[in-house]
């Protein structure tokens, strides 16, 4: 029988961390969701997965956590001290990482940065990095930094309810493969604002939404894909994201050392709106020795 999810938080060097966990028996995992959702995207996945002490953050400047300091940027690798914090403050010395989307993304940086803490991986709809050619290296660094400079002073927007910023967040996912129904959008939504005079704000930090100054290459990420040592299991949505096609990914899944390749019918938030069948890819994969 699963436990259900309870609020909870830990300070780490950048601040205050919150989360969701099961306190749940069973090997330790650590869940790391996508860019611009929160710990909330993991309730449908809990419910399925059994035996595991699962523990679900809100990543700095998501859900109810910090926001990084003025004038510092958020990025995959900044992303890695953060989460070996939280480890840390967890008293997790060895751990297993669950992550979607942006989350797998760093749960495969910290994985080949970390053998030695890092005892299994499972990444849903990403494995490794969103690449860069190397001749647009500089044009990306220029539109960043005039993105970051031309952002100060906006204000944001204020919705009166939440189910007004319900509406908003289906909308700006109305994207092939992205859909949520309004109970799921509801779930991140409920998680994701802020309440202020006059209504509610999202309350991830602004910054989030601003261009990435650097991308390593491909001929990177394939290495770091390489580094990855322990047992690996990706699990993708199929049709493939247009971002990530599928002979790339399969060709990134292949370099893994230890690695499985899932591939079900289903939209880039497949972990929340299929949490049975993505429970069933995973099996006991994080309970095996």
């Amino acid at each position: 029988m699963n436990e259900p999810m309870r609020e909870f938080d830990v300070e780490i060097p950048m601040g205050r961390i919150a989360g969701l966990r099961n306190d749940g028996d069973g090997p330790r995992v650590l869940a790391l969701h996508g860019w611009l959702d929160n710990a909330a995207s993991f309730i449908p996945l809990a419910q399925h997965l059994h035996g595991i002490d699962l523990v679900a953050i809100d990543q700095p400047g998501h859900g109810r956590s910090a926001h990084l300091p003025p004038g510092t940027d958020y990025s995959f690798v900044g992303a890695i001290n953060a989460i070996l914090d939280v480890a840390d403050a967890l008293g997790w010395e060895t751990f297993a990482l669950l992550g979607h989307s942006m989350g797998g993304g760093i749960g495969s940086l910290i994985a080949a940065a970390c053998p030695d803490r890092i005892e299994r991986l499972v990444a849903i709809e990403a494995l490794g990095a969103l690449a860069e050619a190397p001749e647009n290296t500089v044009a990306r660094m220029r539109d960043a930094v005039a993105a970051h400079r031309a952002m100060a002073g906006k204000q944001l927007r204020v919705f009166p309810d939440i189910a007004t910023a319900v509406r908003a967040r289906m909308h700006a996912s109305r994207v092939p493969g992205s859909g949520l129904d309004e109970p799921l959008v509801r779930l991140l939504v409920e998680r994701g604002v802020a309440q202020v005079e006059g209504g509610f704000v999202w309350s991830s930090d602004p910054r989030l939404t601003l261009p990435t100054m650097t991308r390593m290459t491909e001929a990177q990420v394939e290495n770091l894909v390489t580094g990855i040592g322990c047992p690996a299991k990706v699990i993708f949505g199929e049709p493939a994201q247009a971002y990530l096609p599928d002979d790339l990914r399969r060709r990134r899944a292949a370099l893994l050392p230890r690695g499985e390749l899932v591939v079900m019918p289903g939209g880039h938030h497949l972990h929340m709106n299929q949490p049975a069948a993505v429970a069933a890819a995973i099996g006991d994969f994080f309970l095996q020795a």
